[in-house]
């Protein structure tokens, strides 16, 4: 017989995650899936001085970075399959390539990120995740003949 291995949880995002659900929601705009393949996302509602972490970038001469959300976290996945696609030209090379094989998974990322984030996401970060790859599964059958 084996001795049982005690399993160590962090539950501490739990406090977190009450803790966003009591605060008032910030009016944080969200990329629609009718925006995708157009890098079109509506900028945060307060001004950059207005935001700690913008004046800190700004002093020390670095470009500002937006707030870390998760709507923009799925809108930079969701630009990575359009440009895999061949949608849209990479921002690099500024060339149309398709790839399929990088859309496909790139897209099974997304499938899995819904699956494990069921029922800890908002209605709306669920809808926007649910089209979105609703969206990109139809694009990626157009492209790929299947």
């Amino acid at each position: 017989m084996s001795d049982p291995v005690k399993k160590r949880v962090d539950e501490s995002w739990k406090e977190q995650v009450e803790q966003e659900k009591e605060s008032p929601p910030a009016a944080a705009p969200s990329a629609r899936p009718d925006d995708l393949g157009t890098g079109r996302v509506s900028s945060p509602s307060a001004p950059a001085a207005a935001r700690p972490e913008a004046a800190a970038a700004a002093h020390a001469g670095e470009p500002e970075m937006p707030q870390a959300r998760f709507d923009l976290f799925l809108s930079s996945l969701v630009m990575d399959v359009v440009i895999a696609l061949g949608e849209t030209p990479h921002p690099v090379t500024r060339k149309h390539a398709t790839n399929l094989a990088q859309a496909r998974y790139l897209i099974d990322l997304l499938g899995i990120l819904e699956e494990k984030t069921k029922g800890n996401l908002t209605v709306d970060e669920a809808r926007l995740l649910k089209d979105a790859l609703y969206q990109l599964r139809m694009r990626y059958l157009a492209k790929s003949g299947g």
